[in-house]
């Protein structure tokens, strides 16, 4: 059996991996076949009482030049987590990660994250009515936090590759001058590299703007910040 494995607290073990495994909980995504194998996600509380999320995945992997004979993509996604944390981009918090291949050369693969306790997808966060119980100053620093979050992704050249509005979360705590305005990113899946950083942000920003429900203005403003930290104009997005 071969192993590859993360864990940021203590080193990973079968026996940790096998409780993962085990573990029951809410369906948050039911198990679904594709990529000629089977992925879902589960919802469990740790004996603490911590909120989690597993991924559960059996023979669910990608190729590339890299992996022709291919990868579980919840290493990719692992990747990107780290990656994406050390360009101090929001991202879950990691809590344990391993792929684990049989004598049948069937993978099975685990990705664990911390709930992000307090955040909102961001149109839910609009209908909600936050956007008018805060006012349109906070509502310019979740804009300007979300354009720099993805900046940084982007100068990093890493590509969100799925950024749709739901994969955008939001919390704000306080208000008026006193209000903290956080952002984190989901669904890290097919996050990649690209060789240059416009490369990957013309692809996110574009398919952002696509599946979006900003209007003209609120796009204006939120390129206006990401520009300012990325340093340069996407083609297309004025």
């Amino acid at each position: 059996m071969t192993a590859d494995s993360v864990s940021p607290s203590e080193a990973a073990t079968e026996d940790r991996f096998e409780f993962y495994w085990q573990q029951q909980g809410e369906w948050v995504e039911e198990p679904n076949q594709r990529r000629g194998g089977e992925s879902g996600v589960q919802r469990i509380h740790e004996p603490g009482g911590r909120l989690l999320y597993v991924k559960r995945q059996v023979g669910h992997t990608y190729r590339s030049w890299r992996y022709p004979l291919g990868r579980p993509t919840v290493l990719r996604e692992r990747d990107a987590l780290l990656a994406l944390s050390d360009l101090s981009v929001g991202v879950p918090e990691l809590v344990y990660c391993a792929a684990q291949q049989g004598a049948d050369k069937q993978w099975r693969a685990l990705l664990v994250t911390a709930a992000l306790d307090g955040f909102i997808e961001i149109d839910n966060w609009y209908a909600a009515g936050e956007r008018q119980r805060h006012g349109e100053a906070v509502h310019d620093r979740v804009l300007e936090t979300i354009a720099r979050n993805l900046a940084r992704m982007h100068l990093g050249r890493w590509q969100h590759s799925c950024l749709y509005a739901k994969h955008v979360f939001v919390r704000v705590t306080g208000t008026d001058d006193s209000a903290v305005v956080e952002v984190a990113l989901l669904d890290l899946e097919k996050c990649r590299q690209r060789l240059t950083a416009h490369k990957a942000a013309a692809h996110d920003m574009k398919q952002l703007r696509r599946h979006s429900s900003w209007n003209a203005d609120d796009w204006k403003k939120l390129n206006y910040f990401y520009e300012k930290v990325f340093g340069s104009a996407i083609k297309g997005l004025r």
